[in-house]
């Protein structure tokens, strides 16, 4: 968490210093304009952090407003980032293309005015667009056929919720509209992986009862994310077992003819100073014949353990959350969010997350309830 907030105040400064200068150079504010606008962005950049003081505190009225209003600004503002900063690198390159081309290239003249007019009407319609991206709850579904899952069994349906991130902002209602699609897909199985919760748990009892109330024939099985350790790892194991799932800490469990297994996230490591059995030696372990489902937060794929289990669930990723840090998150996590991935022996299938963290916005990154049939092969 000190390396985060670390980051978060070398960076979030830093892209509010960039529009600053956009506005500065676009109305020439005074004095005390100037003033007023680096007042707001101060209380902006601290607002994320006083919010989360404030969830410790158990404040969660007046926490959840400013958690609304600083997060929402944080995806203005990094839409605005985005935009901008491509225009401003195209606008370098024209120069180039002169001295390349050894003439003068005709280009559009715009007032930095109507530039950042222009600019702030597109980013506000593309968060406007987010919004409605992220109420948006989509069902991907996909089918595994395999000879570990035999006729006598049948068809094994998985529902796969990922990164919800129930909290201040993610409440009751969006969590009724994730189970009403997991209701429509009927599965014998549903699986949380990983980020169930946000933040410091406060005021959650009804979202706990929802979860408890559904119940699939062959149970509910959830492992940690990043964000069950921060939140308070003992608060976060009280939760799941309220909402009645099997939560999976480096442990298999058979069910229905397959075997679930779960493992921590890695920052279980700074938590957790007792050694545990490496993923390896748990798949190893399990019984060879049944078809065997690893329920693993961050999509990393772990050379030893590959032909040891039949697919991988993942998330964390958020596809991005918002273009184009899709591309940033591919540089770290290169699997494709939303696609069922062919390994060298077995499957892996990346979640782009069906809720949201920080801003309550997706572009580019729509929600899912993933449903998973596994089936006998003809």
């Amino acid at each position: 968490m000190l390396r985060f907030l670390l980051l978060y105040l070398s960076i979030y400064p830093l892209v509010h210093y960039y529009a600053f200068r956009k506005i500065r150079a676009a109305f020439l504010p005074g004095r005390r304009a100037e003033t007023g606008i680096v007042l707001f962005m101060a209380v902006m950049i601290a607002a994320p952090i006083v919010v989360r003081l404030a969830e410790r505190a158990g404040i969660a009225t007046g926490a959840r407003f400013w958690a609304y209003v600083s997060f929402s600004w944080m995806g203005l503002l990094f839409l605005f980032f985005a935009l901008a900063a491509v225009v401003d690198l195209g606008r370098l390159a024209f120069p180039a293309a002169e001295k390349i081309r050894n003439r003068r290239l005709a280009g559009p003249r715009i007032s930095p005015r109507r530039l950042l007019a222009m600019q702030t009407i597109l980013v506000v319609g593309v968060y406007g667009y987010g919004v409605f991206e992220a109420a948006d709850i989509r069902l991907e579904h996909i089918e595994i056929p395999s000879p570990k899952i035999t006729e006598q069994t049948g068809r094994i349906r998985i529902a796969q919720i990922s990164d919800v991130h129930l909290g201040l902002i993610i409440r009751e209602g969006r969590l009724n509209r994730i189970l009403a699609r997991v209701r429509e897909a009927q599965p014998d199985i549903l699986v949380s992986t990983g980020d169930l919760l946000d933040g410091q748990l406060n005021h959650l009892n009804k979202e706990a009862g929802l979860l408890a109330a559904y119940n699939p024939r062959l149970g509910k099985f959830a492992i940690t994310g990043n964000h069950e350790f921060y939140a308070g790892l003992q608060d976060a194991l009280d939760f799941t077992e309220k909402s009645s799932f099997t939560l999976l800490r480096h442990q298999g469990i058979a069910v229905g003819g397959i075997t679930v297994v779960g493992v921590d996230d890695p920052a279980a490591r700074a938590f957790n100073k007792e050694p545990v059995r490496s993923e390896h030696d748990l798949l190893a372990a399990l019984p060879k014949g049944n078809f065997t489902l690893l329920l693993k937060h961050r999509p990393d794929i772990d050379p030893d353990s590959v032909g040891f289990f039949d697919l991988q669930l993942s998330g964390h990723t958020h596809k991005g959350q918002i273009f184009p840090f899709n591309l940033l998150t591919w540089f770290f996590y290169p699997q494709r969010a939303g696609e069922l991935t062919g390994l060298e022996s077995g499957f892996l299938y990346l979640s782009r997350g069906t809720g949201t963290w920080g801003p309550p916005i997706r572009f580019l990154a729509p929600p899912e309830v993933t449903i998973i049939d596994l089936v006998p092969a003809k």
